[in-house]
């Protein structure tokens, strides 16, 4: 790509964000919770004015809807536009276009995506995703929810839980068994399920922030056509390990770099709080900026490593244990430096991002599976290490089920 041409390009992104879009206000994902409806409304129109204007799917190829251009395209109008208001709906935003959509164009079939990607960048569809049950979180394999053939169709009945915005989503990525007579990861099929289809009820739970994030999917008798299936029926476990590496952080499309200043939301938090010159706040600050840069530097390793076609998806376990491992960390040196005013305080005031973050410290380190899944994933199919044993090796899932009531 002659740097010419990007630079046209970015010229021409610089203008129309400028007359297009407003500025970002500091800490503004912090408020999250559940988005009203209003509020997925205004993202809808939003977006839809972003693709109509030739800004969204900017590296995704014309024949799904996109523009066609080159990831560094792409990057140039996120550089640009970093410092704007963009349609966001936080969580629902990511899953849909940071895990979602890359999934369905790695994976999917040209049917399938020339009817839905157009939808999700014009903000028509979004997506969330139907994986963990009340019976299987990490164990994600060991999923109950039961899609059965019947003529042409599918009939799915089941459960899921923590299934973020769902109660907003048009559709989500659903995980079913359709055979039950192999072992646990051969007998998996993935389903695009309408969220407004007759038979499926969406219950919100609510957080200990306030918030409504998560939500119970309830599916009674769902009839879904064939042509709604990811990847093919029973090789359903090759969509599962596509979408974890992007659930996991790595190969998102966004551009991962190296912080340009030193933790600038908590040198905010302590000058707010008349503390930015006490040592042991400007050390505290020192130590979350080396949490930030190492982790920054890690997921920048991976992911060209990753690109350039070295290891496997499974070096996304690094990313994602990160995540779970640092952000705890950082969200107790916020609330150390916030002090009181991370208890008792009104919305917008600088203790508040801060008991925001600690509330939501923990997220990481569990969803997408646990640090300890993690590590797990990283001894063995990585370092290759001995497995743990594994009793439930090569059994048809029938007989697992069997066996699990007699223990």
């Amino acid at each position: 790509m002659r740097e010419r041409d990007l630079d046209t390009y970015r010229s021409a992104a610089r203008q129309w964000i400028e007359s297009n879009l407003e500025r970002a206000r500091r800490n503004a994902a912090a408020e999250r919770g559940g988005e009203s409806a209003e509020a997925v409304a205004a993202f809808r129109a939003s977006q839809k004015r972003l693709y109509e204007a030739g800004w969204a799917g900017i590296d995704i190829p014309i024949e799904y809807g996109g523009q066609g251009l080159s990831p560094a395209h792409a990057a140039v109008f996120a550089e640009e536009a970093r410092d704007y208001l963009l349609p966001d709906l936080g969580v629902l935003t990511l899953v849909t276009f940071g895990i979602v959509l890359p999934s369905i164009l790695a994976t999917c079939t040209e049917t399938f995506k020339q009817r839905h990607i157009p939808r999700i960048l014009a903000g028509e569809e979004l997506w969330c995703q139907l994986l963990s049950e009340p019976g299987a979180g990490s164990d994600l394999a060991g999923i109950l929810t039961k899609a059965s053939k019947h003529g042409d169709r599918w009939i799915v009945n089941g459960a899921k839980i923590w299934s973020s915005g769902a109660m907003h989503a048009d559709f989500g990525v659903c995980i079913t068994r359709t055979d039950w007579d192999v072992p646990k990861h051969d007998g998996i099929t993935w389903f695009a399920m309408p969220l407004k289809a007759p038979g499926v009820k969406v219950r919100p739970i609510r957080e200990i922030n306030g918030g409504w994030e998560f939500c119970e999917v309830f599916m009674d008798d769902v009839m879904l056509d064939a042509d709604e299936i990811l990847g093919e029926v029973n090789k359903g476990w090759s969509f599962t390990h596509t979408m974890l590496v992007f659930e996991r952080g790595a190969l998102r499309g966004d551009r991962t770099e190296l912080p340009e200043s030193v933790a600038p939301d908590l040198v905010e938090l302590a000058r707010a709080r008349g503390s930015l010159g006490d040592s042991h706040v400007r050390q505290l600050i020192a130590t979350a900026h080396t949490h930030d840069v190492v982790r920054a530097a890690l997921t920048i390793r991976v992911e060209k490593v990753m690109r350039a076609g070295g290891g496997d998806g499974n070096l996304a376990s690094y990313v994602k244990l990160a995540k779970g491992v640092f952000d705890p960390l950082r969200a107790r040196i916020g609330m150390e430096i916030a002090g009181d005013a991370a208890i008792a305080f009104e919305a917008g005031d600088p203790g508040f991002a801060a008991s925001m973050n600690y509330l939501n410290c923990r997220v990481h380190s569990i969803s997408g599976g646990s640090n300890e899944m993690q590590r797990n994933g990283i001894a063995e199919r990585v370092l290759g290490l001995p497995r743990e044993m594994n009793v439930e090796k090569g059994k048809p899932f029938r007989q697992v089920l069997e066996d699990s009531r007699k223990w």
